[in-house]
């Protein structure tokens, strides 16, 4: 079966960095767009960033832009988020998620804490 397994969360200070990775498995990792989620306490889902399947190519959340910078490794089946310059509203749980067409798949999630 598919699975999106994510790694490298934890706590970090302001002005700090992070990075994710997500890895998959049980599926054609090459033809699918990757995307990162966040979630903070109270509030909906939103897009942080994606990365297509063809070109590569990446867009980003106003608030994340200039900051944090999305990449893919289709030999490694492996998704990044390098996050740089973190500010306390970063602080959510991060997903990772595979789309291609109507099929989409979901990561567990990965805490990160932006705290002095």
């Amino acid at each position: 079966q598919v699975q999106l397994v994510e790694s490298g969360g934890g706590l970090v200070q302001p002005g700090g960095s992070l990075s994710l990775s997500c890895t998959a498995s049980g599926l054609t990792f090459s033809v699918y767009a990757m995307s990162w989620y966040r979630q903070a306490p109270g509030k909906e889902r939103e897009l942080v960033a994606t990365i297509t399947s063809r070109y590569g190519s990446t867009t980003y959340a106003d608030s994340v832009k200039g900051r944090f910078t999305i990449s893919r490794d289709n030999a490694k089946n492996t998704v990044y988020l390098q996050m740089d310059s973190l500010k306390r509203e970063d602080t959510a749980v991060y997903y990772c998620r595979a789309q291609r067409g109507p099929a989409g798949y979901w990561g567990q999630g990965t805490q990160v804490t932006v705290s002095s």
